[in-house]
């Protein structure tokens, strides 16, 4: 697991060669950033960053065979390992000697630690290259959290600031300030911070109060109230975000989105898709479409259709008239809410 490979950086425990595997950002510049820090220790720091997609991997090879100047280990950070994929044949964007890489792997040099990021999904399995460098090195995958792994893992951050946060906190949460875990990240810290060295954990209440709503989760508010016949709490959304400036034409067009984006949920979960396979299909986050999934038996699908026809109309509208616009989009919430 993830956390092992970081207790171990931590502990001072480094490897020479690293592989970081998958897409989520915040695990792959955590990681790079525990081996910044931990290498900093000794003094100053030799860091050599190349791009695989640019340079042949021999300059990643000859570097790391160089003796560091400065320190006793330096650190290379080569981006864009592609060549661990698959990919068409002559579509390559540069030639890279992989003999030259598998003898290295057999003996890598001590005072060197070589990281190698391949931020995609999955690898070419069937490579001789990936099986050598998944043996020879320490594999750090930075896959995306499922809904649960998600909620372990605010559990576990919240720890790492001296605080718990219990499951309707981190629900909450995620409803609030979406998947991105790095702003989950900076939402945890700002939460422990303000509770400080006094007992307390970080609660539902203190969550609605302190974390700041992304547009997009003000939008998905809205349309939830209005779609459950809460035409006061889809007013009270809307007249905020007048507040903030935002335009009638954008928040109509989001809404518009997110019916779309629940159409093609609905359609596909009576197609007989499970939560799972409908946050690949639609490559959206599983707890987004988890939070949709529960709600299935609340609107039909004709209902969202006609939603939909009806903020083409408002659309229309605020694109043709130069006045009023504000209550354009006030008197659809009014009107036909529930």
């Amino acid at each position: 697991m993830i956390t092992s490979v970081w207790k171990s950086i931590r502990s001072g425990q480094i490897d020479p060669v690293y592989l970081i595997v998958g897409t989520e950002s915040y695990f792959i510049e955590k990681t790079l950033d525990l081996l910044k820090n931990k290498l900093t220790d000794g003094g100053e720091l030799e860091l050599t960053f190349f791009d695989l997609d640019e340079v042949p991997i021999e300059h990643v090879i000859d570097e790391a065979d160089t003796i560091p100047f400065f320190s006793d280990r330096k650190l290379i950070i080569a981006r864009n390992a592609s060549f661990l994929k698959a990919a068409e044949r002559g579509k390559e964007k540069i030639n890279h000697d992989l003999k030259a890489l598998e003898a290295w792997l057999e003996n890598p040099p001590v005072s060197s630690v070589t990281v190698f990021v391949a931020p995609y999904e999955k690898l070419d399995e069937r490579k001789k290259v990936t099986k050598l460098i998944k043996q020879h090195t320490v594999l750090v995958e930075a896959k995306s959290l499922q809904t649960n792994d998600l909620e372990s893992w605010l559990m576990h951050e919240a720890k790492s600031f001296g605080k718990g946060i219990d499951l309707k906190a981190a629900q909450r949460l995620m409803e609030m300030a979406g998947t991105n875990l790095t702003l989950l990240s900076s939402e945890i810290e700002k939460m422990s911070l303000y509770l400080g060295a006094v007992e307390g954990d970080i609660t539902a209440e203190l969550v609605e109060q302190m974390t700041a709503r992304t547009l997009e989760q003000d939008a998905f508010k809205m349309l939830q109230s209005y779609l459950e016949g809460d035409v006061s709490g889809a007013l009270s959304v809307y007249y905020d975000l007048l507040r903030q400036k935002e335009e009638p034409v954008a928040l109509t067009a989001l809404l518009a989105s997110q019916i779309r984006f629940m159409i093609q949920v609905y359609y596909l979960q009576k197609k007989g898709y499970h939560a799972q396979q409908i946050s690949k299909q639609l490559k959206a986050h599983p707890y987004r479409v988890k939070l949709l999934v529960e709600k299935r038996q609340q609107i039909s699908e004709k209902r969202l259709l006609q939603v939909l026809g009806d903020l083409a109309d408002i659309d229309l509208q605020l694109k043709t008239l130069s006045s009023n616009r504000d209550r354009i989009l006030e008197f659809f919430l009014m009107k036909r809410g529930g």
